[in-house]
């Protein structure tokens, strides 16, 4: 039975059925899944928008053919779709978690650090159209780093322990990854997860988290740590899973011989912040549900709009959601999407004049259908001389310029979607239509500009955050300008960040 939410969808599972809806689109999946089906895994990763920044002969020469032939057969099994439908994604909007770094696979060679197969989102500032970029991580020190901000592989984000979420031919192994069971998806409510942490935390960690209410994979954690430890060459013993910025919880892993499953039980033993940094840390893919069953089980989403090879995998059971507010906001989109369907197959009906005209696409153009041409070519003449417009021609200019889809049009854009956003205004306002000055042609003229920030940034001309004030994006980002103070963060150069927080700032008169 799905959930009844007091106040509406909650705002997680509402970013994820945003980010379903629109940052893999059918056709991306189409196109990738029959590239990746004929072996054309490059081509399959240009459909998903992927940029490959690795060469197989220069793998062969530097690491032997061995590794080599190893990655070349990770690549022919990669979905980049599938990818991108499991990636990290950051509130509000469910866009692609910037600046990341994560690792795929890893290829243990001669050397003491083995190769990583890695995948590599772009800062905030360049996320333009939502690419990613295929890599390998040789190691720290080796090479030039480039322009990303994080080359090194992410501890928190890593899926080369979970190669069901990118490997086409492992996809099956997803519903015992993700703990799915035959009656349904499995939900650890938050208090039993209260229960569990509470031995095992100190300090008030607990304070305030059993009522976050997040939905955590507990029933999960004995299992995926043993992958984790076995990866990192300890059978058993301690690792941390991250519960949000500032708590960590420490559990050991304990089994009395070899022939026993491992159990999970809180570590008793105090350990210093230090301490608890470096233990293994449990992947984020393994510490909390897969969001699609949260999906599922709330209502939100149907198995029809899930990823194939997602939809395949998991058992969804042939029965419709039951009712609820959560049951109600999917049939509503639902029926928004039917009320949208109708009116782009009916023309639009304006009272003009008192009677009820005709607007439609005529030509590849939006049209009054119901005036003379000759009639519509004086009216605009009327108007450009400051006359005023027929309500079918006010009609026509609102459309233009702040259309009802134009929610759509934007979720598209912030995802990277340039072509289903533009199939959107072609089936508003016609292929040959010329925008005008409103908010549709702002944000389309914001996602072209965004992308020159993006292929600045590729091609390492702008290495670096724009607050720094030793560069910056092109068009959208004016935070070099001289008048602009930079707000501090992490990427702030050292001595713009000891300059704005050091106590003293003696006056140039005090040191004569």
């Amino acid at each position: 039975m799905a959930p009844h939410f007091a106040n509406g969808i909650p705002p997680r599972l509402s970013m994820w059925q945003r980010v379903r809806e629109y940052a893999v689109p059918p056709s991306m999946i189409e196109t990738a899944t029959a590239r990746r089906a004929i072996g054309d895994w490059a081509g399959a990763c240009a459909a998903a928008r992927i940029d490959v920044d690795l060469d197989l002969r220069a793998v062969r020469d530097r690491h032997g053919t061995d590794s080599a032939t190893r990655l070349r057969a990770d690549l022919r099994r990669l979905a980049p779709d599938l990818l991108r439908w499991h990636m990290p994604r950051i509130a509000p909007d469910g866009r692609l978690r910037p600046g990341l770094t994560l690792s795929l696979a890893r290829y243990r060679g001669s050397g003491a650090t083995p190769l990583h197969l890695v995948v590599r989102t772009p800062p905030a500032w360049a996320d333009a159209g939502q690419r990613m970029s295929l890599a390998l991580w040789e190691g720290p020190g080796t090479g030039s780093p480039g322009p990303h901000p994080h080359p090194r592989p992410d501890r928190r984000f890593r899926l080369d322990l979970h190669r069901h979420l990118w490997d086409a031919e492992r996809s099956g192994e997803l519903p015992r990854r993700c703990g799915y069971g035959p009656e349904g998806t499995p939900y650890v409510p938050p208090s039993d997860l209260g229960e569990l942490l509470t031995d095992g935390l100190t300090d008030g960690l607990t304070d305030g988290f059993v009522e976050h209410g997040s939905p955590w994979a507990v029933t999960r954690w004995a299992a995926e740590a043993e992958l984790l430890l076995g990866a990192e060459g300890r059978p058993r013993g301690a690792f941390a899973v991250r519960l949000d910025a500032r708590r960590r919880a420490v559990f050991e892993l304990v089994a009395p011989d070899d022939s026993h499953v491992p159990t999970l039980r809180p570590l008793r033993a105090a350990l210093s912040p230090q301490e608890v940094a470096a233990l293994p840390l449990l992947p984020e893919a393994a510490a909390r549900l897969l969001p699609d069953l949260e999906l599922l089980r709330a209502g939100l989403i149907t198995a029809e709009r899930l990823h194939p090879l997602v939809a395949a995998a998991l058992p969804v059971p042939a029965r419709a959601p039951a009712a609820g507010p959560a049951a109600g906001a999917s049939r509503s989109i639902q029926a928004a999407r039917a009320v949208q369907a109708v009116q782009a197959a009916d023309p639009h009906r304006v009272e003009c004049r008192g009677e009820v005209h005709r607007i439609a696409l005529r030509d590849g153009v939006l049209t009054a259908v119901d005036h003379d041409p000759a009639e519509l070519r004086r009216e605009e003449l009327l108007v450009a001389l400051g006359g005023p417009a027929l309500p079918c021609l006010r009609a026509i200019d609102a459309v233009h310029r702040n259309p009802e889809a134009l929610p759509a049009v934007r979720e598209r854009l912030r995802h990277g979607d340039v072509a289903g956003a533009l199939a959107v205004v072609e089936g508003l306002l016609g292929p040959a239509a010329v925008l005008r000055d409103g908010p549709l042609r702002r944000e389309l003229e914001s996602a072209a500009a965004r992308r020159v920030d993006h292929g600045l940034f590729r091609s390492g001309l702008v290495a670096v955050h724009p607050a720094s004030g030793t560069g910056g994006g092109s068009t959208v980002h004016k935070h070099a300008e001289t008048d602009h103070r930079p707000r501090l963060d992490r990427h702030a150069p050292p001595a713009v960040r000891h300059k704005r927080t050091r106590r003293s700032r003696p006056r140039t008169g005090l040191l004569r």
